[in-house]
């Protein structure tokens, strides 16, 4: 089962969400996520068991404290997915130099 933590301090690492996971059982994988451009942590992570200690994990673990903040912990939902982007073509602009001297 995959859960979803949220809430998280910022200085937590994917460790610490092993560890403070592994309690209750077999972590398959545990992780923070973190903003591509800063790499500073999101605040929220995944963490993946089996079935049978991630529902005890999350009874146990959802509005707990860790390292002074109250964190969240249910089952991860599927996200809905994106719609597609756009090319390279995002119109408008252009160079107003170039522009002119064509004209």
């Amino acid at each position: 089962m995959r859960l979803y933590v949220g809430n998280l301090p910022f200085r937590t690492t994917s460790e610490d969400l092993r560890v403070a996971f592994s309690r209750f059982g077999e972590v398959t994988t545990a992780e923070v996520l973190s903003d591509r451009e800063t790499g500073r942590s999101r605040g929220f992570g995944f963490v993946e068991m089996p079935d049978d200690v991630a529902k005890e994990a999350i009874s146990s673990l959802d509005g707990s404290d860790l390292a002074g903040r109250r964190i969240v912990v249910n089952e991860s939902r599927p996200m809905a997915p994106r719609p597609p982007r756009g090319g390279g073509d995002r119109g408008g602009g252009g160079n107003r130099y170039r522009d002119r001297d064509r004209n």
